[in-house]
């Protein structure tokens, strides 16, 4: 998965604002060594970040 929509990704967090800090907080995580949810062709974290949160692997809390 190369490209993820915003408007997709939106409609999982509700906010451009929540959606950039759980992307930042889960590529933070992978980036120390956290294993990925999903498998994905991509190297960078930020995009298995965004993969993960559009296939619903990472959800906020409180939502």
């Amino acid at each position: 998965m190369s490209y993820v929509a915003v408007q997709d990704l939106l409609g999982k967090t509700g906010s451009i604002y929540k959606l950039v800090i759980l992307a930042a907080k889960r590529a933070s995580e992978l980036n120390a060594g956290a294993p990925p949810m999903i498998e994905s062709d991509n190297e960078k974290v930020s995009s298995i970040a965004l993969e993960e949160i559009a296939q619903g692997k990472i959800q906020l809390k409180g939502k």
